[in-house]
């Protein structure tokens, strides 16, 4: 065994290996984050023009201050249909994002708006489970159902950031 420490430059070898893995792996996840959203959107979004999901999410709909004027506007199904298509428009901007930055800002910040307001329905569904007491146990539908949403909008934050910063860099 050898008495001679490492000199700095050999000590500090392995942390450059690192932080390229690192940000490889930090692509990777932004990637990961931005198809997963699109695939929610999109997926969720066409859902909407069916009458099975413009039921399921009536009550929802209907309890929130924020967005139950709709269904006096465009009625139920049209409610639906218009969630649907801005769900799908979001899911699109974020796809054309990866190339167009100032597309994928507007595709960030809709999809971040449309969690936040999701979110919103944890406090206006009626979401607490009763057995256990209430608040703060959430209900299996809407309550557990809704939480999800909590990391779908840090990720949308995330993809916002990220457009942001291409867009501040020229792309």
């Amino acid at each position: 065994m050898s008495n001679v420490s490492p000199s700095p430059a050999t000590a500090a070898q392995p942390a450059p290996a690192l932080a390229v893995l690192g940000d490889t792996v930090s692509r990777l996840g932004m990637h990961a984050v931005r198809f997963s959203i699109v695939g929610v959107l999109g997926w969720i979004g066409a859902m909407k023009y069916t009458a099975y999901e413009a039921g399921a999410i009536q009550g929802l709909v209907a309890s929130s201050p924020l967005v139950s004027w709709l269904y006096g506007v465009f009625g139920i199904q049209a409610t639906s249909n218009l969630i649907g298509t801005i769900e799908i428009l979001t899911a699109a901007a974020l796809l054309v994002g990866l190339r167009v930055p100032r597309i994928g800002v507007l595709g960030a910040a809709a999809a971040a708006f449309t969690f936040l307001l999701t979110l919103t329905f944890l406090f206006t569904a009626p979401g607490w489970e009763p057995s256990l007491g209430g608040f703060p146990a959430l209900s299996v539908v809407p309550g557990q159902f809704l939480l999800k949403d909590a990391v779908l909008f840090a990720g949308a934050v995330l993809l916002l950031g990220d457009a942001l910063g291409r867009v501040g860099r020229g792309g």
